[in-house]
């Protein structure tokens, strides 16, 4: 008997071992998240830009959006960076950013050298926005309908393949949802337009 209660921490410790290995080969970029079609969890945080000024989850409703966390420590988000800046410009979407657990002054600093790609920017010092999103680490993206519902998750960053590939036909289709939802909610403007 006391030779079985030894084995035991032994098999714990492999089971574990074992585990985390299979961990290793896991590909984050498709792991599920546990919100798509659900909507963006209820939150009440600063602006980033403006302490004070609060934002929630009804300020990212009424168009589809890009939902991007960032954070001035992830080296993924500095490589981001550039092609965010260039999808901003192009004004295809809206993106909305999460500086997710990292210091006010130095995102500021950061977003007025680097260019500022978000239409809006909440300061989730704390982290619990991206804990109630389920984050794994920055940068993550999720694509939000204009009703304010997840709709897709991406970890790693976006770059023109994966906006290509991946984000720009689901954003067009979201879209199109979007457009043809409201023409049939005003049936006068399409109507007129007849």
């Amino acid at each position: 008997m006391k030779k079985l209660v030894l084995f035991i921490p032994l098999v714990l410790f492999l089971g574990m071992g074992v585990f985390l290995y299979k961990g290793l080969f896991l590909n984050p970029q498709k792991l599920d998240s546990a919100l798509e079609g659900k909507p963006v969890p209820a939150f009440q945080l600063e602006k980033l830009e403006t302490p004070g000024e609060m934002l929630t989850q009804e300020n990212l409703k009424g168009q589809v959006a890009l939902l991007n966390v960032w954070a001035t420590w992830c080296p993924s988000c500095k490589y981001e960076h550039p092609f965010l800046m260039s999808l901003a410009r192009q004004k295809l979407v809206p993106i909305y950013g999460i500086n997710y657990r990292d210091e006010r002054a130095e995102a500021i600093r950061e977003l007025r050298h680097q260019g500022d790609p978000y239409a809006l920017n909440i300061f989730d010092k704390d982290g619990r926005l991206g804990l109630d999103l389920g984050v794994y680490g920055a940068p993550e993206t999720f694509l939000v309908d204009h009703k304010g519902i997840i709709r897709f998750r991406f970890a790693g960053p976006v770059d023109q393949r994966v906006w290509n590939e991946t984000l720009y036909p689901m954003v067009k289709q979201l879209q199109q949802e979007a457009a043809t939802e409201a023409a049939a909610n005003n049936p006068v403007a399409t109507g007129a337009a007849s």
